[in-house]
Formats: C-alpha cells, sequence, structure tokens
C-alpha cells in the first residue's frame, strides 16, 4: 500500500467515524436548554443528552424552586446488578441515596423455581410484588408456620429476626416474579443478611452432627459458600408446603392489598395498607397512588416519618418545600426512588400521557397525611385570609375532606 492510499483510508476512517458520531448525537433525544423566562444559557461543554430528556424538571426547574435540598431521586437503573444463577438484585439504601436514612429497597428477580435461600436479618422487610408468582415461607419464635403463593399487587412482611424464604414459581407464561423489598432501615445491605448456607459453611461438621443427632457424614454435601439465589426444584402444590408445627402465625404475614377499595377522586385513587388492614405489618405502612394524566397529589405533608417512594409506571415530577425558602423539583419515571424527609411539604404530578403509579412508604404502623387544603379549610378563616389575601368568598368553597389526588 502506498503512503498516498494510507492517508486516503484513514482520512475514510475519521470521514466515517465523524459521521457515525454526527448521526448518533442526531438520533438522541433532544435534551431541553436551562432557561427558563429569559434566564440561563445553552450548554456548550459535554452533556449526557439522553439523561438530561429525562430530567426536564430538573434541568430547567421552576421559578419557585430555591436554596440547597439534598438529592431525593435515585434510579435502580445506576445501582450494582449482583447477578446469579436463577436471578439477580439490586438496592438502594443510604450508600446510593444518602438522604434515605429511614429506610432502604431491594429489587429482586427469581426464575421459576428460583430460591432466594433460607435467612433472616435484623430489619423488617415489607414486600410488594411487581409481576410474577412466588411462594413465601416462614417460621416464628414459637415454632408457628406460614406459607403463601403472592402474585401481582400482593405484599408480605416479615418482621426482624423471623427466618423466612422466598422462590419464584413459573404461572400464566410468567417464569418466575420480580419484587421490591422494603427495610426499616436505611442502612440495611443485601448482602448482610443472616444466610443459612453461610452459617453451615461456617460451623464445623462434629458441631453439626451432634446439634441435628445425625452422622458427621451426613453433612459431606454441605456448600462451602452461601447460596444466596439459586435454581430449585420446583414446589408442589400449596397445602404441601404448610407446614404443621405449632398452628399457623397469628397474624398472617401476606395481604392483597390489590383487593382492598380505593379511595377514589377524579384524579386518581390511593390504597392505602397500614397495621389497622395488615396486623403483621407493625413497623411500615404504605399506600399505592394513582394519579392521571394532568392530576396532582395534592400538596400535603406526612406527621409520622420519612417517605420512601417506589414509581412503578408513567412519568411524574416532585416538589418539596424545605423550610428556609428552600423547594426543588425531581423528575421521575418507572423503576425510580424518590425520598421525602420527615414533615417536608410536597406534591407530585403526572406530566406524561399514561396513569402515573407509584408506592408511598413510611418507617410507622400507621399512615398519616396532612392535607394543605383541608387544613387551611379547617382553621378560623379570617386567620387565613390574612395569610393568604384569599378573597373571602374562594376560602369558605374551600373543601373540608381530603382529595389525595385532584385532576389537571
Amino acid at each position: 500500500m502506498t503512503e498516498i492510499s494510507r492517508r486516503a483510508l484513514i482520512a475514510a476512517a475519521g470521514g466515517a467515524m465523524a459521521a457515525t458520531s454526527a448521526a448518533a448525537q442526531s438520533a438522541a433525544p433532544a435534551a431541553p436548554l436551562p432557561e427558563r423566562g429569559g434566564k440561563g444559557a445553552d450548554i456548550l461543554g459535554p452533556q449526557n443528552r439522553p439523561r438530561a430528556a429525562e430530567e426536564p424538571f430538573t434541568l430547567a426547574p421552576p421559578a419557585t424552586d430555591h436554596g440547597t435540598m439534598p438529592n431525593l431521586k435515585w434510579s435502580f437503573s445506576d445501582s450494582h446488578m449482583r447477578l446469579e444463577a436463577g436471578g439477580w438484585a439490586r438496592q438502594t439504601t443510604i450508600r446510593e441515596l444518602p438522604v434515605s436514612k429511614a429506610m432502604a429497597g431491594v429489587n429482586m428477580r427469581l426464575k421459576g423455581g428460583a430460591v432466594r435461600e433460607m435467612h433472616w436479618h435484623k430489619e423488617s422487610e415489607w414486600a410488594y410484588m411487581i409481576k410474577g408468582r412466588a411462594r413465601i415461607t416462614a417460621v416464628d419464635q414459637d415454632g408457628r408456620t406460614f406459607a403463601d403463593d403472592v402474585g401481582e399487587g400482593d405484599l408480605w412482611y416479615f418482621p426482624g429476626g423471623i427466618p423466612h424464604s422466598i422462590q419464584g414459581l413459573s404461572a400464566d407464561g410468567i417464569d418466575g416474579c420480580e419484587f421490591l423489598l422494603v427495610f426499616d432501615d436505611g442502612g440495611f445491605s443485601e448482602d448482610s443478611t443472616f444466610l443459612l448456607t453461610d452459617w453451615l459453611a461456617h460451623t464445623p461438621k462434629d458441631v453439626l452432627a451432634r446439634n441435628f443427632g445425625l452422622p458427621e457424614s451426613a453433612f459431606a454435601k454441605i456448600p462451602e459458600k452461601e447460596l444466596y439465589i439459586f435454581p430449585g426444584p420446583q414446589p408442589g402444590p400449596l397445602a404441601a408446603d404448610r407446614m404443621g408445627g405449632s398452628g399457623p402465625v397469628p397474624k398472617t404475614f401476606s395481604h392483597k392489598m390489590l383487593a382492598q377499595e380505593p379511595v377514589r377522586t377524579r384524579g386518581g385513587s390511593v390504597r392505602i395498607t397500614d397495621s389497622t388492614v395488615f396486623p403483621a405489618s407493625a413497623t411500615i405502612a404504605a399506600a399505592l397512588v394513582e394519579v392521571e394524566p394532568g392530576g396532582l397529589r395534592e400538596l400535603h405533608w406526612h406527621p409520622n416519618g420519612d417517605e420512601w417512594q417506589y414509581y412503578l409506571s408513567g412519568q411524574g415530577r416532585m416538589t418539596v418545600f424545605g423550610s428556609e425558602s428552600k423547594a426543588r423539583t425531581f423528575d421521575y419515571q418507572a423503576g425510580d426512588v424518590g425520598y421525602v424527609p420527615f414533615a417536608m411539604g410536597h406534591y407530585i404530578e403526572n406530566t406524561g400521557d399514561t396513569t402515573l403509579t407509584f408506592l408511598e412508604m413510611f418507617k410507622s404502623p400507621r399512615y398519616a397525611d396532612i392535607s394543605l387544603t383541608q387544613w387551611l379549610a379547617l382553621t378560623p378563616h379570617p386567620l387565613v385570609q390574612a395569610h393568604t389575601g384569599l378573597d373571602p368568598k374562594l376560602v369558605e368553597a374551600l373543601p373540608e375532606t381530603k382529595s389525595p389526588v385532584v385532576p389537571g
């Protein structure tokens, strides 16, 4: 090859690469500009355009945003994915979202037959089945037993220290399941649970033999390290897995959230599940919220603790008021985690064209929220007028009952 042909080849290759890069840039979704009402400017330096396109109200926040607020958003897409034979797990804890001190979450997938091995942990575990079905089992301190099959929209709750297991089921054309776990401590780590195989692997076999009253040779096949998630035998009929023991647990560890009649409004609906309807769930209360396009989860706050959110579908934005003239807006979509520190006022808008669905969780036995509208409606009206400047007739017309989701 001559020097001239080499130069021509290099030039052609460079041109192709430039064209490819330009095509990739043009194919990327158009990112909003950080401009609003004559303020701001375009971005001259490098930027992640696909990510910026997902964050329109973060890039160009409302004029009412002000001051410094902690980050209140994390996407499970940014969490480390632990891959295992039979499934995966990823988590959002105080390490990923530093403000999340009260609660942590794990997103887990189990194929049909795959087992999240028998284990326990210090923290209580609340769960929501996102897709598919699973069999869950547990035994309490009095030898009382529990086993149930859970499907989409079902919950379970295991108190701290109670040993349990989860196994994926293949049903209705779905290979296994995917679910969300929420723990009542932001410092929780999925890697620090007490695993059956891990303990057996670190106990001398002669001790195991004496403990179980079996020959030492019976433990020759004990795994040398933890299994965590592993393929297991397909479960048989549920009745066969309902062991007798000292009878069933007094408060069932599962609950059908979608079977609850929701609070319906013109803008959406809310299902509230706390210890009043799911008695076993002693440390976590929850709500499943649906907001129709253009709707708004009304301005409110919670007097019983921090709020940990998980977005199931749709697109939305949340603005949080933190006192001291501080407010910040965040964009959310399916798979994102939101967080609201204790007592901070907030609202959530549906910014998409489909239903926005999300979960609200609280480290509390009871669900509680305070509606800004209801507070004003039930406070002496001259006092409200003095604060707001609203026309007296408008104050009189404020509804005295909560409407958790208002229409657009």
